[in-house]
């Protein structure tokens, strides 16, 4: 265990499983106050277990992040538990619908940004208060590759995730002055439980399909690796890091003429 952040709270939503998850045990590892937050409070127990059984500290709640009312609540738990919030890793989201933007409905277009990107927008509107409140901090949000470019069939995950890249860009340039960094990782194609879904819909459980996605290193990334990127953004090596969505790709990015 690690002790580069104790005596420190780290705030993970999505906790529950995958990169969420990762992320929470990669906090506890380097000694945080964890608080996995999800909007399956077993599955936050357990991701909670599983740090105490590793030797760390960590409290579980529930949120649903696309209510103004369960963010304010997860962070008043915070506090009152804690006392103190240092970092925080908004990972609530989902893949939206898939399809020609004219057959998308528009209520499932705007429950896609709803979870992706008034979500993040919440945590930020509360966890920074209170980050004001004690000596800074840092924040980290995920978006995607999709926050980065265009991808046909996918419009509503696409404006949503490039509205986190916004939130994150402005959020950072707001406070920069206030000891509050704000950044985003921007994971490439990852082997998480949501990418499972997506490949069992496509029917090929391999993701030859999603192959494009995982190139140039031909391997899916891991939700260990994501997790080490936003632990890192958050971490005081990070110091002069802010405003940026770091891809988190095994290159797909440098490849991607649309980045340019």
């Amino acid at each position: 265990m690690q002790a580069e952040m104790a005596g420190r709270v780290a705030l993970v939503t999505a906790a529950g499983s995958g990169i969420g998850r990762a992320s929470a045990k990669a906090f506890a590892t380097r000694g945080a106050l964890v608080v996995a937050a999800d909007i399956d409070l077993a599955a936050a127990e357990e991701t909670a277990a599983l740090i105490a059984a590793d030797g760390g500290e960590a409290h579980a709640r529930e949120v649903d992040g696309a209510s103004e009312t369960s963010v304010k609540d997860l962070i008043d738990f915070v506090m009152l538990r804690c006392g103190r919030l240092d970092f925080a890793h908004n990972h609530v989201g989902h893949g939206g619908p898939e399809g020609s933007i004219i057959d998308i409905a528009a209520i499932d277009f705007e429950k896609c940004f709803r979870v992706n990107t008034l979500s993040c927008f919440l945590a930020m509107k509360y966890e920074i208060p209170r980050m004001l409140q004690g000596r800074g901090g840092a924040i980290v949000n995920t978006g995607s590759v999709a926050s980065l470019i265009g991808s046909p069939g996918l419009s509503a995950y696409v404006s949503a995730k490039h509205g986190v890249a916004g939130l994150t860009r402005t959020a950072a340039l707001e406070f920069a002055t206030r000891k509050i960094r704000v950044n985003a990782i921007a994971p490439g194609a990852t082997d998480t439980p949501m990418l499972r879904g997506a490949m069992a819909r496509l029917g090929e459980p391999n993701g030859e399909a999603l192959k494009p996605w995982f190139e140039p290193m031909g391997r899916f990334g891991l939700p260990e690796e994501q997790a080490a990127a936003a632990v890192w953004l958050c971490s005081d090596a990070a110091s002069f890091v802010t405003g940026q969505v770091l891809p988190v790709d095994g290159g797909h990015m440098a490849g991607n003429r649309a980045a340019e």
